[in-house]
């Protein structure tokens, strides 16, 4: 196994240009979250971030942190990918909302430690960094008290996902074990994900001085629309979850 940091960097800076086809209408969109693009208002996973200081790991076209950012945040974002941070900053240019995007790994944050109120990943950090890295930085550059949100695909999703995309989508039967869970290397993508169970979650948030404050579940609406049908149909997503978000706070 290569390096993961390098080969989604190349991997991401592939996907750019799909990626920024869609990159205006979330920044102009009301916040929402995943695939199936649920609305903010029936989970509220957006924090009341007015006047805070917030970091957005692995911001991609950055439009989690300009709805922030819109909202009052001071939103610093940080990216492995210069493609998708060039995106992100014809987006700000577009919309008025400059703030910091920086070129980096969010497993070696370049921030001393206790310096945000708020970090926040929908995808970037939450599943393409390794969380036995990424989640211990989080915690270190938050100050105590502050709030960890992140999103990534759902375990059961991680469970059913074929491993060769030809073969989706997501279907109801298990394609790999529960235990032990963490590295994907998928056989038709040069990008590496990781993922890993609610148990083991858990032990790296207690490790790490992290609490547990909400676990969300996202499901499709009846009338969802998505770009990602190869992945998960909108029959399977309303039935199972396609993500889940934690809500964790630093001691």
């Amino acid at each position: 196994m290569g390096s993961h940091v390098e080969a989604n960097r190349r991997y991401w800076d592939a996907q750019a240009e799909w990626y920024a086809q869609a990159a205006e209408s979330n920044w102009s969109a009301d916040p929402h979250w995943g695939l199936w693009r649920v609305p903010d208002s029936e989970i509220k996973l957006l924090p009341d971030a007015d006047g805070a200081d917030v970091v957005e790991l692995g911001c991609g076209t950055g439009y989690v942190g300009g709805w922030l950012a819109a909202r009052g945040a001071n939103v610093v974002g940080i990216d492995n990918s210069p493609d998708q941070l060039a995106t992100a900053r014809s987006m700000q240019a577009r919309f008025d909302l400059p703030f910091p995007l920086l070129w980096g790994d969010a497993e070696v944050l370049p921030f001393a430690d206790n310096s945000f109120d708020v970090a926040i990943s929908e995808y970037g950090a939450a599943i393409w960094c390794d969380p036995h890295r990424w989640i211990p930085e989080a915690a270190r550059v938050l100050r105590p008290g502050g709030t960890l949100v992140f999103l990534g695909n759902a375990q059961v999703f991680m469970l059913c996902i074929p491993w060769l995309e030809v073969d989706g989508p997501v279907g109801t039967e298990l394609q790999r074990p529960l235990r032990d869970m963490w590295r994907f290397d998928w056989e038709d993508s040069s990008g590496v994900e990781f993922h890993l169970s609610h148990g083991d979650w858990i032990d790296l948030f207690n490790k790490n001085g992290l609490v547990v404050q909400r676990l969300v579940e996202l499901y499709a609406g009846p009338d969802s629309e998505t770009r990602y049908e190869h992945l998960a149909s909108l029959d399977w997503s309303t039935r199972w979850p396609c993500e889940e978000a934690w809500v964790v706070t630093k001691q």
